[in-house]
């Protein structure tokens, strides 16, 4: 039977004091063809079944003239304009499930005109499942498109909906979040496009990015004919390890009774630049293999950088810190237990402090995280993950694995079901990702390459890109849904992605984004701004 389509454009979150959300909507202009009646459009009210196990509360469906979308909520997920909106009708269906008491609320919005066949869901970030706000701006480009609030809160930093008023964990609605509401909402997508305009979308995509690229991951795993394309990024996989491994930078801060300054954490980063970015062939603010970067922390100690008007020197306790923030978490044994922070990516958001007026400073934890172990593993959302030991880290990440990696783990290689079913998966990762290890992706992917048949079978359905100083969720001027439907429509695989790189020194150049295991070496001459003086090569050339 011939699978269907949805491309879903999504957000991650990046927190400096406040998250920032990167809307990641593509375009194809080679539109699938549409039937002869695809003039018929009908928003009115109608039923469709519900999907197994679930019941529908309510479904409404409501004619919308062009214009400007305000974005409810506050940011990162709400808040701003989305101007240009087409005329459309929003489908909005609630469902349940018998005896979980949850509402999950899935919003479909497909335009009244030039409608390019495909239907796009969009899906969420940190604890959101979904975001309006891409919905409105996937529309733009021609999409039907949907998303769900699994019945959770939408803003994405807020995860007190996973206890119940026992204080134990609300299954029903972890497992909404973990995988079920985003399936209803490919099955509930799929039927409300039938309905709206008499006929089905010719292909069905997944498109996004951090939560949103862990549940289309999930969605290979475990419904793997829901998408014919998954464009999933710099993805929340691997959940428990990346999860409890970035509490890693506070637990080593505070065992060691250091806090470098955000200044000093920058100092190393640059140094760190400065060493390993000519490997490519040219010093260009970027490091294009940081794998291969070997660069030492412990060369600056004792050399002084100003911080705020004032003079520091680099000591032996600080490069140790940053030594072991780079290095990753090892349990008491010295076995890893996950990757640490990318050589280059910026360290503010794991490694913020706070000095008091007393002159004490103490960390403040990333909330994702720190939400993660203090209300689903600890189960107590007041619990403090800045006072961690070593111990306590070690304890925390095997109770975290234990009780949720069958859940949400979504570490999975086995994507065979998916393969066979005619579906292909594009991912892209910034190599200076702070906020998900890039390495934990390479792992999965490397894992796949290992129960599948090695790299070149995988490579015909599955390929990763990494994209040099890029943080997380914030590659520009891609074009990966593109590419994604290009190679599910006309079987055309991606060796690049294209896209727009900012270097250390915040110049925006044009490059393309080398797919695993290659990497982007300088031609040795050329505009070392332009894509063209560069190519992808095996590491070790």
């Amino acid at each position: 039977m011939k699978r269907r389509v949805l491309a879903l454009a999504t957000a991650g979150v990046t927190v400096a004091g406040a998250a920032a959300i990167y809307a990641l909507v593509d375009r194809s202009d080679d539109s699938p063809t549409i039937p002869a009646n695809a003039n018929a459009f009908n928003c009115n009210t109608f039923q469709i079944p519900a999907p197994a196990g679930a019941t529908v509360e309510s479904l409404t469906a409501t004619a919308v003239p062009a214009g400007t979308f305000q974005v409810p909520g506050n940011p990162p997920l709400g808040g701003y304009p989305v101007p240009d909106v087409p005329a459309h009708c929003e489908v909005t269906v609630t469902l349940t499930h018998p005896g979980a008491n949850d509402h999950a609320k899935l919003q479909i919005w497909l335009p009244e005109s030039g409608w390019n066949g495909r239907f796009q869901a969009v899906g969420g970030a940190a604890y959101a499942a979904g975001n309006i706000g891409s919905v409105a701006t996937a529309i733009k480009q021609g999409y039907a498109t949907g998303t769900t609030d699994a019945g959770v809160d939408t803003t994405g930093l807020d995860s007190s909906w996973a206890l119940n008023s026992s204080g134990q964990i609300n299954t029903a609605l972890l497992e909404n979040f973990a995988s079920r509401s985003v399936h209803e909402l490919a099955v509930v997508g799929k039927q409300v496009v039938n309905e709206v305009y008499g006929h089905a979308a010719s292909y069905t995509y997944w498109n996004g990015c951090s939560t949103g690229g862990r549940q289309g991951y999930m969605e290979a795993t475990k419904y793997p004919t829901d998408f014919d394309g998954i464009n999933a990024d710099a993805p929340a996989i691997n959940w428990n390890q990346f999860e409890v491994a970035t509490l890693w930078p506070q637990v080593v801060m505070k065992e060691a009774h250091t806090y470098p300054t955000a200044c000093e954490f920058n100092a190393f980063n640059q140094a760190a630049v400065k060493a390993c970015d000519p490997q490519d062939g040219v010093a260009d603010g970027l490091i294009s293999d940081p794998g291969r970067c070997n660069f030492d922390p412990r060369s600056l100690i004792g050399t002084k950088v100003v911080c705020d008007g004032k003079e520091r020197t680099i000591s032996e306790a600080d490069a140790e810190v940053v030594r072991k923030i780079w290095d990753g978490p090892r349990d008491g044994n010295g076995r890893r237990l996950w990757y640490g922070l990318p050589i280059g990516a910026d360290f503010s958001n794991l490694t913020a402090s706070t000095t008091g007026p007393d002159g004490v400073t103490v960390g403040s934890p990333f909330p994702v995280p720190a939400q993660w172990v203090a209300t689903f593993v600890e189960k107590q959302p007041a619990f403090n993950t800045a006072n961690l030991t070593y111990a306590q880290f070690d304890q925390i990440f095997q109770q975290a694995r234990s009780e949720f990696d069958s859940i949400i783990g979504t570490a999975d290689p086995n994507l065979s079901a998916f393969r066979d079913a005619g579906g292909k998966i594009i991912t892209w990762q910034g190599d200076a990702d702070q906020l998900i290890p890039t390495a934990g992706t390479i792992d999965y992917r490397n894992r796949v390459d290992a129960l599948m048949g090695g790299t070149a079978k995988v490579d015909d359905f599955y390929r990763v890109f990494l994209a040099p100083g890029v943080a997380h969720c914030a590659l520009t001027g891609s074009n990966d849904l593109t590419a994604l439907t290009e190679w599910v429509e006309h079987g055309q695989a991606p060796d690049v992605l294209r896209a727009d790189l900012t270097t250390a020194t915040g110049q925006t150049v044009a490059r393309d984004i080398c797919r695993l295991p290659f990497v982007s070496r300088y031609n040795g001459d050329g505009d070392p701004t332009s894509a063209a003086s560069f190519r992808c090569v095996a590491p070790s050339s």
